[in-house]
């Protein structure tokens, strides 16, 4: 288990600078953050490039699919504060001191994303997630000894099984991953109990909850003991920590 909780910068500290940026890593890093929580998909030319929609929509106003462009072509998409995509490699290369939550988002991905790692020689900074389970596993596979935290299906298993209080049930819902990595809440419900936590702890894993913005819910967690908090207000919870 980690000395503190870990604080995860979800998609960088983005409050002056686009989300999933270079700035936007550098922000939350700036401020003390080990942690970034990103995420990739594949593009046209097969490159992991940092982006958690698969279009442009959203982020830049475009009616086009990340997968349908180059990486060049990504680079020339403005994204605000002189900011545009960058690709997994060129992240990980940037800073080289800051661990990596990947979060691969689409199976075209998995390749490019394993090709980024091991090309920059990342594994030992790097934790893959996904929420599809065949897709998480092909990555993990071909990086011995990376980190990874459990996909949607154990999850579901590992909340089920802290609700029974079971450490036999819960090894075997988080065999082979280092986290659970789990909502605060669900449909109004809390995930996130002291249970679940000590169950987890049990089976030598971590609980990392997301996204917590506020300040009230993260001393809240921080007082059941989860180990991570993915938050879009590092500022905050780092304050937090540090207070």
């Amino acid at each position: 288990m980690p000395g503190r909780p870990r604080i995860l910068a979800h998609r960088g500290l983005a409050l002056e600078a686009p989300e999933n940026t270079m700035m936007a890593f550098l922000a939350a890093l700036s401020i003390g953050v080990d942690y970034l929580e990103t995420d990739v998909h594949a593009t046209h030319d097969g490159i992991a490039v940092i982006s958690h929609d698969a279009d442009l929509a959203r982020v830049a106003g475009r009616n086009v699919r990340v997968d349908q462009l180059t990486m060049a072509e990504l680079r020339r998409v403005p994204l605000g504060a002189g900011q545009s995509f960058c690709s997994l490699a060129e992240a990980l290369d940037a800073f080289p001191e800051a661990r990596f939550n990947i979060d691969i988002k689409s199976d075209d991905a998995v390749e490019p994303t394993v090709k980024a790692i091991t090309d920059v020689g990342a594994q030992d900074r790097v934790l893959i997630a996904s929420f599809d389970n065949r897709r998480r596993l092909r990555a993990v596979s071909r990086l011995p000894g990376v980190a990874t935290s459990a996909s949607r299906g154990d999850s579901v298993a590992a909340i089920a099984a802290a609700r029974v209080g079971s450490a036999r049930l819960m090894a075997s819902a988080l065999r082979g991953v280092d986290a659970v990595q789990l909502p605060m809440r669900a449909r109004g419900v809390s995930v996130v109990t002291r249970r679940l936590v000590s169950t987890v702890h049990a089976v030598g894993a971590e609980v990392h909850v997301w996204t917590v913005n506020d300040v009230d819910d993260m001393s809240r967690l921080l007082t059941l003991g989860v180990d991570g908090i993915v938050t879009d207000r590092a500022d905050v919870a780092m304050s937090l920590l540090e207070g």
